[in-house]
């Protein structure tokens, strides 16, 4: 085959360049604190937060944040808005939350469709925190009211407000989703708004307190590491009374060895006696952790495509 010299030179060039020359997209400038003052009950807190990058490749973040003390949400505009909202919780075991690879790659993902996402870095329940183990949820609560009240005030739909959750932070977001009882006392007019999302995307969810199937670390650090019966009980997913709750949609690796399979098919049973509207997924391998990057050209891949198709026959956002 014969090449011209212009194409010579680019293969050759090809050729030469470092097989990583992309780089990671910006971060969004844009963000929202989610208490006007210091978050309730830190009397006791002295931890220093941090950001830690665990990436070396130029061409992608994998950061995790640790020991928040001021919690936010990051705000991800898409190009042409379709009314919905999304707020974004990553996992982390309740030791960290991971930033990227559950948080800003899923919320780019649904951006692209239209869906205005906000992703939340929460305080974690080992830190010193009044509430303890209510102290992930104070800010997920809260981060929930200022998303409706952002949409309301921006145009949005305040009653098109999903939450998507992974992992540890699937367990929050499942709290989040199943109980109807604010953690903290009113701080502003937004506490007046609904603090349930309309719909719940749970990603690997850790959902039980309980032996065998639970998480250890992350009972460990949201319940102490001799929790009581009665905070077993209360923290597990599958035991709330999900009678009236908002529509769930679960995604699971069955092969996942971090979070057992059973987390989701425990708390689907849960779901189904209770009434409430559910949907799942199961895929033979992906394992844990996999978020949108890891997963790519994999069955588990497919993910974002299927939450967005439930989401739209839910109507929570129109599919083109």
């Amino acid at each position: 085959m014969d090449l011209n010299r212009r194409t010579a030179l680019g293969l050759a060039a090809a050729a030469m360049t470092p097989v990583s020359q992309t780089v990671a997209p910006a971060d969004p400038t844009e963000t929202i604190r989610l208490w006007p003052g210091a978050a309730p009950g830190g009397e006791r807190v002295s931890v220093t937060p941090r950001v830690v990058e665990r990436s070396t490749d130029p061409a992608f973040h994998d950061r995790f944040a640790q020991y928040t003390t001021d919690p936010i949400l990051t705000v991800l505009r898409p190009t042409r808005p379709n009314g919905a909202s999304l707020l974004l919780i990553p996992g982390g075991g309740y030791n960290w939350a991971v930033v990227d690879k559950e948080g800003m790659d899923c919320a780019r993902a649904f951006a692209a469709a239209g869906v205005t996402c906000f992703v939340l870095r929460y305080r974690l329940p080992g830190d010193g925190w009044a509430a303890g183990p209510d102290a992930p949820l104070q800010d997920a609560q809260r981060a929930l009211r200022l998303v409706r009240a952002w949409a309301a005030a921006e145009g949005l739909d305040p009653g098109r407000v999903a939450v998507l959750g992974a992992s540890a932070g699937g367990h929050l977001a499942g709290m989040l989703t199943a109980r109807a009882d604010a953690t903290y006392a009113p701080v502003d007019a937004a506490d007046a708004l609904s603090l349930r999302p309309n719909l719940s995307i749970l990603l690997y969810p850790v959902a039980t307190m309980a032996d065998p199937f639970v998480h250890a670390g992350s009972r460990r650090e949201l319940l102490g590491a001799a929790p009581t019966p009665e905070a077993i009980e209360r923290y597990s997913l599958e035991r709330i009374d999900w009678r009236g709750a908002p529509p769930v949609f679960l995604l699971h690796a069955m092969d996942d060895a971090a979070v057992p399979v059973e987390n989701s098919l425990q708390l689907l049973s849960a779901l189904r006696a209770a009434g409430a509207p559910a949907e799942a997924h199961l895929f033979e391998e992906g394992g844990h952790g996999f978020g949108i990057r890891l997963i790519e050209g994999r069955p588990a891949g497919a993910w974002p495509r299927l939450a967005m198709a439930w989401g739209a026959r839910r109507g929570w956002i129109t599919q083109t």
